[in-house]
C-alpha cells in the first residue's frame, strides 16, 4: 500500500512539473502570435518558425535525455528541466526580436525534454500493468495545461501587460515545479517484462528489452518514426493556425481563441483517453481511427463558416494529436521494452522534432503568406498527413519472442 501511494504521488508530481512547460509550448505562441507579428513587424511564416525551433530542440535533446537519465536518474533530470524552463520563461520578457524569440523557444523545448522523458519512464515503471493510462495522465496534463492557461494568458495580457504577465507566471512555474520535482523518484526495483505485459491480450509479450541498435533495425521503428513526423506536423501546426484561421473568417480574437482552446482541450483529453483506450482496444486501432478522423476534419475545416463547427473540427484534430502523444509511449514499450525506453522513444521523436516543425507550422505559415491566406491548400496537405499516418501506424507491431528483429528495407 505504501509503495502504491508513492507511485500515485510520483504521477501527481510528474504532472505538476510538466504543466507549465506544456502551457507555454502549446498555448503561449497561439495567444501571442498576433502581438508578436505586430510588434516585430513579421509575417505568419516567421512566427511559425517559433515552433520549428521548439521542435528542433526536442529532436536534439529527446534522445540525449533518454541516455542521460539512465546515469543521472529521473528526479535530477526533471529538476534541471523545471529550473531551466522557469528561467527561460523569464527571458521571454526580453525577447525583442525574432532571433531572441527563437532562442527562447529552443531553450523551452530542450527543458521540456528533461521533464517529459523521465516523467513517462517513472510512471510506467510504477504502474506497469496500466502504462497506457499513467502515460496518458502525464500527457494529458502536458496538453490540457494550454487549454486551461490560454484564456488566462489572454486575460493577464490585457490586464497586466506583456512584461508583468511573464514575470508573474515564470515565478509561479519556477517555484511550483522545483518543489514537485523532488517527489518524482521511480520505484526501487524495475518491473520485469512479464509484468510489463500483464495488462491484457492486446499487449503481446516481448522476450526482452531491445537495445537502441536492435530497435532501429526493425520496420516498426521506422513506421512509427514516420507517423510521429506526419501526424506530429499536422497536430502542432494547429497551434499557430487556429487563431489565424478564425481571424481570417472575420471572427473576433476572443472567438478565434476558442478554436485554439478547443484544440488544446482535446489535445490534452486525447493524451489521456488515447493512452487509456489503447490499453483496452490496442495501440494501433486507437491511433489509426483518431488519425483518420483528424484528417477528414482538416479537409472539411477550410469550408466551415460557423464558429461552433470550426470548434468541433478543431477538437477532433486535437484528439488525434493527443492520441499520438498519449499512445505512442506505451507502444514503444510494447515493441522494444522498458530498459532503454527513454533512448528509443527519444530517437523516434527526432522525427517529431526535426520534421514536424518544418513541414507543419513553418511550411503552413509560408504557404499562407504565398497564397495570401488560402487555408484550402494548407489544411488539405495537413489532412493528407493524418490519413497517411493512420495507415502507417497499423504496421507498427512488436517483434515476436521467437524471432529476432527484422532488418528494415
Amino acid at each position: 500500500m505504501q509503495e502504491q501511494k508513492r507511485g500515485i504521488i510520483a504521477i501527481v508530481a510528474c504532472s505538476a512539473c510538466i504543466f507549465w512547460t506544456g502551457a507555454f509550448v502549446f498555448g503561449f505562441p497561439g495567444v501571442m502570435a498576433p502581438y508578436w507579428q505586430q510588434t516585430l513587424q513579421v509575417g505568419r511564416g516567421a512566427i511559425g518558425n517559433i515552433l520549428f525551433f521548439n521542435l528542433a530542440a526536442v529532436g536534439v535533446f529527446m534522445f540525449l535525455v533518454g541516455r542521460w537519465q539512465e546515469k543521472v536518474g529521473p528526479r535530477r533530470m526533471i529538476t534541471i528541466g523545471v529550473i531551466a524552463a522557469g528561467l527561460d520563461i523569464f527571458a521571454a520578457a526580453y525577447a525583442s526580436n525574432l532571433i531572441s524569440l527563437y532562442v527562447w523557444s529552443f531553450v523551452l523545448g530542450a527543458a521540456s525534454c528533461f521533464i517529459y522523458i523521465p516523467s513517462l519512464t517513472v510512471v510506467q515503471k510504477w504502474f506497469p500493468m496500466h502504462r497506457g493510462l499513467v502515460a496518458g495522465i502525464v500527457n494529458f496534463t502536458f496538453g490540457a495545461s494550454a487549454a486551461i492557461m490560454a484564456p488566462v494568458f489572454g486575460i493577464l495580457f490585457e490586464s497586466l501587460g506583456y512584461f508583468q504577465m511573464i514575470a508573474l507566471l515564470a515565478a509561479v512555474a519556477l517555484i511550483a515545479g522545483t518543489v514537485a520535482a523532488q517527489f518524482t523518484d521511480g520505484p526501487s526495483r524495475s518491473p520485469s517484462m512479464a509484468q510489463m505485459h500483464a495488462a491484457g491480450p492486446n499487449l503481446p509479450l516481448v522476450g526482452r528489452s531491445l537495445t537502441v541498435n536492435e530497435a532501429v533495425r526493425t520496420r516498426s521503428f521506422w513506421f512509427l518514426w514516420l507517423t510521429c513526423a506526419l501526424q506530429g506536423a499536422a497536430g502542432i501546426a494547429m497551434i499557430t493556425l487556429s487563431t489565424a484561421f478564425g481571424l481570417a473568417k472575420g471572427w473576433s480574437l476572443e472567438s478565434a481563441v476558442l478554436i485554439l482552446t478547443a484544440f488544446n482541450v482535446t489535445n490534452g483529453v486525447g493524451r489521456f483517453t488515447g493512452g487509456f483506450l489503447s490499453d483496452i482496444f490496442g495501440r494501433n486501432l486507437t491511433m489509426s481511427v483518431t488519425f483518420l478522423a483528424a484528417g477528414i476534419c482538416y479537409l472539411v475545416l477550410p469550408y466551415c463558416n460557423w464558429l461552433s463547427l470550426a470548434v468541433f473540427l478543431a477538437s477532433a484534430i486535437g484528439l488525434g494529436f493527443g492520441t499520438l502523444l498519449g499512445a505512442s509511449a506505451p507502444l514503444v514499450t510494447d515493441c522494444f521494452g522498458i530498459k532503454h525506453f527513454g533512448a528509443i522513444f527519444g530517437l523516434i521523436f527526432t522525427a517529431y522534432g526535426f520534421l514536424a516543425g518544418p513541414i507543419g507550422p513553418s511550411l503552413s505559415g509560408y504557404l499562407l503568406d504565398f497564397t495570401k491566406g488560402d487555408f484550402v491548400v494548407v489544411f488539405g496537405y495537413l489532412g493528407a498527413f493524418c490519413v497517411v499516418s493512420s495507415i502507417l501506424v497499423s504496421f507498427v507491431k512488436p517483434p515476436t519472442p521467437a524471432s529476432p528483429p527484422h532488418t528494415s528495407a
